[in-house]
């Protein structure tokens, strides 16, 4: 287990650490092709030792200087074409170099590589093996050029892996600072809500409490029953006040500052389907019913019931999802469904046992106002949310 443990821990260090990993690559490259080798041509050739050094010794810097590291050794692959009399096991520092520039260069360069590379493919074919038969030649020059080829494409690839994962990395910064500011925008939204409707409840009830006191004290001179129910009505109204204020202090959080501003209302909501519709999604609203007076606060709670919900499809059901929005204008309640085909919210959801803090947030409103709400998976596929909004609040 220390094993594995130190091994996990020695991973991340090396990565971010990619000089100390060429360095040791070209150390190890070097052994085997430079160092090994030396006795075959020491020291009638030191020539080639110093060349093959050459070769090897700029793959310490293949990534974080991969053009100038690739100029370096095609130099020493044309000094070795001038001043060696022997192909060298060094070259395959060539190979793991058209890798570099395929892998972390620029376009450019990686195109230069592989045109460069078949070149040297063509020359070394020539200058080492041209003696023999002109179809020998032609064969060595294309087995060359086929490592070369092999080398470029793989770096291709690693090119095309690396600008997945940042793209990938981008994406979920983006999305992490969406989310941050949906959050702020939704705390400052319930901030203002909580602020209008804490204000009226206060003016409301003091107003009660103070027309009944006044009532009170002039009608308990002649009539003392008169102000003993004054007494009571200012007793009831200070309890459903503080019952009133302890269900909004309960979600109120931090912060202050914010100014009032106009909540939407049932009346918008057919403004925010259009709004999703234009942003791609089909979706279609159906009304039932004839509308009835409701209360502000189920109505704001309405809308953020449907505006979040069309948030999640929009999020999770995939791009060729369909949503259906259906507010029913029932005899003792304003019904709200909110459904899609899609599969990605499905799974969502059930990972997390419907536990999301969007859903919770939605329920939270729905039971504020004396209502219900529940979410979940569509039987075939889907999912949807269901919400009821009584249109006198139960206390």
């Amino acid at each position: 287990m220390e094993r594995s443990a130190d091994a996990e821990g020695l991973v991340p260090w090396l990565r971010d650490r990619p000089f100390v990993v060429d360095a040791g690559l070209a150390a190890l490259i070097g052994l085997v092709t430079v160092v090994l080798p030396a006795g075959a041509y020491w020291p009638g050739e030191a020539a080639a030792f110093v060349v093959g050094v050459l070769l090897v010794a700029p793959l310490a810097w293949r990534r974080r200087a991969p053009v100038h590291a690739a100029a370096a050794v095609v130099a020493a692959g044309l000094l070795e074409l001038v001043v060696v009399d022997q192909f060298l096991a060094a070259n395959y520092a060539a190979l793991v170099m058209v890798y570099s520039l395929a892998g972390y260069a620029p376009r450019w360069a990686s195109q230069a590589g592989l045109g460069i590379g078949l070149a040297g493919a063509v020359l070394a074919a020539v200058r080492y093996f041209g003696e023999t038969l002109a179809y020998s030649t032609i064969l060595t020059a294309g087995a060359i050029g086929v490592s070369v080829v092999a080398a470029w494409a793989l770096g291709d690839l690693r090119r095309a892996r690396l600008q997945r994962f940042a793209a990938l990395e981008e994406r979920a910064q983006l999305l992490e600072l969406e989310r941050d500011q949906e959050m702020r925008l939704a705390a400052t939204a319930e901030r203002a809500r909580i602020a209008r409707e804490m204000h009226d409840v206060v003016a409301h009830s003091l107003s009660v409490v103070i027309a009944q006191a006044d009532g009170g004290r002039y009608a308990g001179k002649a009539d003392p029953q008169a102000a003993t129910d004054a007494l009571e009505a200012i007793a009831a109204t200070g309890r459903q006040a503080l019952t009133d204020m302890r269900a909004l202090l309960g979600v109120l959080r931090d912060g202050g500052g914010e100014e009032y501003a106009p909540q939407p209302d049932v009346d918008a909501i057919p403004a925010l389907v259009e709004d999703v519709r234009a942003s791609g999604l089909d979706v279609d609203l159906i009304v039932e019913g004839t509308p009835r007076p409701l209360p502000a606060g189920p109505q704001l709670a309405a809308y953020r019931i449907v505006q979040e919900s069309l948030t999640n499809v929009l999020k999770h059901a995939g791009p060729a999802g369909r949503a259906w929005v259906r507010l029913q204008w029932r005899p003792d309640a304003l019904e709200l469904s909110v459904l899609d085909d899609g599969r990605g919210a499905s799974a969502a959801v059930t990972g997390s046992d419907g536990k999301g803090q969007g859903l919770r947030g939605m329920r939270e409103r729905a039971q504020l106002h004396g209502g219900r709400l529940d979410a979940g998976p569509r039987h075939g596929g889907g999912f949807g949310v269901h919400a009821a909004l009584p249109y006198r609040s139960v206390r």
